[in-house]
């Protein structure tokens, strides 16, 4: 009975999204939009990041924590000093009523300290996947943002190797 009720709920969380193709945002300034840290902190991105780059890996669905996963472990094994934020991006009325579930499945799965930097957009959710383009789901958003919230690096590919020197190469031309 409980894999019936988990397996509603899935087909639920994916009949209420809508499509959009996939965007180039690279000199766009980023959609205001608020969401809340797994410590239940409100933040309005991008205007409450407040250094002069902040990395934002934005995951549409639960199968895009592999692909932000890998990038963390690049940043780490590169030791690539950047602000750097999960964002948890998902869009519908449906799932805004069950995020109290979703976001305490996050904290189990997250350890607490890391919860400040995993910030969930729900209301707001649409915006960002109209933005960016949510194709290839699975795939992470990388953005890098300055001060303005102006996107100096965007990458919707799946983690690779060359993507990450990329990054980090706009990152050291920009400080």
């Amino acid at each position: 009975m409980r894999s019936l009720i988990i397996l509603l709920f899935a087909i639920g969380l994916t009949a209420c999204t809508t499509r959009y193709p996939a965007q180039s945002v690279k000199g766009k300034v980023f959609p205001s939009v608020t969401g809340q840290t797994l410590e239940k902190n409100t933040v309005s991105i991008p205007q409450d990041f407040n250094d002069d780059a902040t990395l934002l890996l934005v995951g549409y669905v639960q199968d895009t924590q592999f692909d932000i996963d890998r990038w963390l472990i690049g940043l780490d094994m590169t030791k690539t000093q950047v602000a750097t934020y999960e964002i948890p991006t998902i869009q519908g009325m449906f799932p805004r009523m069950f995020s109290t579930f979703i976001d305490n499945g996050m904290r189990s799965g997250i350890p607490k300290p890391l919860w400040k930097g995993v910030i969930t957009v729900y209301q707001d959710g649409d915006k960002v996947q109209a933005f960016t383009g949510n194709d290839m789901p699975r795939n992470a958003r990388v953005l890098l943002l300055n001060t303005a919230g102006e996107i100096l690096y965007f990458y919707d590919d799946g983690f690779s190797v060359q993507a990450l020197n990329e990054l980090r190469e706009v990152l050291a031309n920009n400080r």
